[in-house]
């Protein structure tokens, strides 16, 4: 009985000393579980962060690459625009200057080609050198259209009086071959005359001024000339000014020349006696006029009594 009973007292010890083990090793073992758990996921997010990153970057570069890629093609086609633009004008000293700029366009390229495209800084100042490429290349542009364009109607001006001389000839010999009525002899010799036409630029002061950006009105002068046959009275004299462009400066009416109606650009109704007669006229100008070669033209009963060209500054 007593060797059982010590059995007993033992058993129970060896249980107490396993609990208190037990609820120790729950106690290291909870944090340090968490602790790991807490380590994986930084790693977890980590890596995480990693790859998205590098995503990123890869994404940049091949943003960087495309981007130089555009450079290069923008380069490549100012350099052949410039190949293309010479073969439309026949100006030694322009054909010069466009050599001298593709040749730079080149130069660029070659450059660009040469150039990392993560070299931001080389990017960066090969894509400023792009935009004045581009700058330069549209100023020539505009300048050898409108060279081209001022040639075109120098030969249209040309051809115009070609073909007014030839029928004025016409009108001569039909002349001198044929008996013309007195009737007809008047009608001719009572034509009034328009000479000493000027046109004249004034800025907003009312000031001569020879650049045309400057000019808020123009002002035509021009003398009736001293006609004893022609009939006195009450004239309507219009004034057409043609600019550069083959445009007319509109007054806002029209009148009939040669069984069509002409816009005119100004009108001014003199008492004609047959003497010399002065005749201004003044346009507001509401848009920038662009510098080059000005026509005016005067009319009186139907026919152009006067014309003269004025070339004048941007």
């Amino acid at each position: 009985m007593v060797f059982r009973g010590k059995s007993l007292t033992l058993h129970r010890v060896f249980e107490n000393k396993l609990s208190f083990n037990v609820m120790n090793n729950k106690k290291i073992v909870i944090p340090l579980v968490v602790v790991i758990a807490l380590l994986l996921a930084g790693i977890a997010y980590l890596a995480i962060s990693l790859n998205q990153e590098k995503q990123v970057n890869k994404d940049m570069q091949e943003l960087a690459v495309l981007e130089k890629q555009e450079m290069e093609n923008e380069y490549q086609q100012f350099a052949d625009q410039y190949s293309e633009m010479k073969t439309r004008i026949n100006n030694d000293s322009i054909i010069n200057q466009l050599n001298r700029e593709q040749e730079r366009t080149q130069q660029l390229l070659e450059e660009l080609r040469k150039t990392k495209a993560d070299d931001a800084a080389e990017i960066t100042r090969l894509k400023k050198e792009l935009a004045t490429v581009r700058a330069v290349l549209r100023s020539y542009v505009l300048q050898i259209d409108s060279l081209n364009q001022l040639n075109a109607e120098l030969m249209d001006e040309n051809n115009r009086v070609r073909s007014e001389l030839e029928i004025t000839n016409q009108q001569n010999q039909a002349l001198a071959s044929s008996n013309m009525t007195l009737s007809e002899k008047v009608a001719i010799a009572s034509q009034l005359n328009a000479t000493n036409i000027s046109l004249t630029p004034l800025n907003k002061k009312g000031k001569d001024n020879k650049h045309m950006k400057k000019a808020r009105t123009l002002l035509v002068s021009f003398n009736i000339a001293r006609n004893v046959t022609a009939a006195n009275g009450t004239r309507d004299i219009y004034v057409r000014v043609t600019t550069p462009m083959g445009d007319v400066l509109n007054g806002g009416g029209s009148f009939q020349y040669e069984n069509r109606q002409m816009a005119y650009t100004m009108k001014r109704s003199i008492d004609y006696s047959g003497e010399e007669t002065s005749v201004t006229a003044m346009w507001p100008i509401n848009e920038t006029l662009a510098g080059g070669s000005y026509n005016v033209s005067v009319f009186a009963d139907g026919n152009m009594i006067g014309s003269r060209n004025f070339t004048f500054e941007k």
